[in-house]
């Protein structure tokens, strides 16, 4: 099957089908007619190729494997600053990011992929990182200002702003606490101190716990249940906290370097945490495990760079967390397959460091964003569900 790297390369290097022939094709060079598929032509590509260029024929089509209207859509015009972070919603039809230019931009994910919305008014430096609302219509934004922002994204209305930390906000993460319908929403920031708010309209301006970390976080991942917070910071570490206990429980260590972002597996037993040593682990987080140190898997691929980039993965949804996905200083991005460590994908594309990737919930779909200003989507092989 013929997925991403294909399609970027019939992309990048289209070429015209001749219009004329001058001599009727010889038996031997006869073009055999094709069979009329019986899937829908929107479910397809043709591809065109021939080692004669003066016999070019229809010799193969890729099947599709997304409903996106093409096998990749470029997301652009909207940021004049680097992307720092993109996410789709919940549902999978809408995709935010945040950029250095102080704005959010809002996209449909599926034809004709517009560019609904753009709020450049939420904060007055640098937008860092964001996430959606696992139930409401609500965005939640954190800067370089200090702020914790959450906006109504179908009024584009701010409906509440928390001076939430005494530094830049690097990170946020959002749960649903166990059993009592409340949104939690965990911030991390330079100040060295990772805090926890309601989330949602109604709730306080004040923090519901703190956690003091004694240096600058750089990212945080609620577990599953939403009783610990993981935080990784500028010691290598990463800080395991309870919520109930307010207090460290454990932590998990293998990194040479920062650890640049966190992200949980679909079903919460492994963490993923790429560093600016360019090495990604991925951490084994369930309360028993058999793994050394807790490290599950090591892998390597996709270059940090030199330029301190939060670079934020992701895990692969569609097939319950076969994959994962990191994005580098290379300009590429990069797709592991887990139980084996190997590279499955190098995605080409972008005029700049990646640093941000999400995958789609529910399609082989993957969104990347990237310090040249623009998103890219492109279709990938799905894979088997576990």
């Amino acid at each position: 099957m013929h997925t991403y790297v294909d399609h970027f390369q019939l992309h990048c290097r289209r070429s015209a089908i001749m219009s004329k022939r001058p001599t009727p094709p010889s038996n031997d060079e006869a073009l055999v007619k094709r069979s009329r598929s019986d899937s829908p032509p929107r479910n397809e590509m043709v591809i065109s190729t021939s080692g004669d260029d003066r016999q070019k024929g229809l010799v193969r089509s890729v099947k599709r494997t997304s409903s996106l209207e093409a096998p990749i859509i470029s997301l652009s015009g909207a940021h004049s600053g680097e992307i720092v972070s993109c996410r789709f919603d919940p549902t999978g039809q809408n995709i935010a990011a945040c950029s250095t230019d102080r704005s959010v931009s809002l996209w449909r994910t599926y034809p004709p992929n517009t560019n609904y919305g753009l709020l450049s008014s939420l904060h007055k430096a640098p937008i860092l990182d964001l996430q959606w609302s696992l139930y409401s219509p609500i965005l939640y934004t954190v800067g370089a200002d200090h702020i914790l922002n959450m906006t109504n994204v179908t009024t584009g209305q701010r409906i509440r702003k928390i001076r939430a930390h005494r530094g830049i906000i690097n990170t946020l993460d959002r749960t649903m606490a166990g059993g009592a319908g409340i949104e939690l929403v965990a911030t991390g920031s330079d100040d060295g101190t990772v805090r926890i708010w309601e989330g949602g309209e109604e709730g306080e301006k004040t923090s519901v716990a703190v956690f003091e970390i004694g240096c600058p976080v750089t990212s945080v991942c609620w577990s599953a249940d939403g009783q610990n917070v993981y935080v990784g910071a500028l010691d290598n570490e990463i800080h395991v906290y309870d919520l109930r206990k307010c207090e460290q429980i454990y932590s998990l260590t293998g990194h040479t370097d920062t650890p640049t972002s966190l992200a949980l597996s679909p079903n919460g037993s492994y963490l993923l945490s790429p560093s600016f040593s360019s090495q990604v682990i991925i951490h084994d987080v369930r309360p028993f495990s058999p793994a050394p140190a807790r490290i599950h898997r090591v892998l390597h691929g996709a270059p940090a760079g030199f330029e301190n980039a939060l670079l934020k993965g992701a895990w692969s949804k569609d097939d319950g967390g076969r994959r994962v996905a990191v994005g580098g200083a290379d300009r590429m991005v990069c797709i592991w397959d887990v139980e084996s460590s190997r590279v499955l994908y190098k995605l080409p594309g972008h005029k700049g460091t990646v640093t941000a990737v999400d995958f789609h919930p529910k399609e082989p779909i993957i969104l990347t964003g990237s310090k040249d200003g623009t998103m890219l989507m492109g279709e990938l092989e799905p894979g088997m569900t576990i």
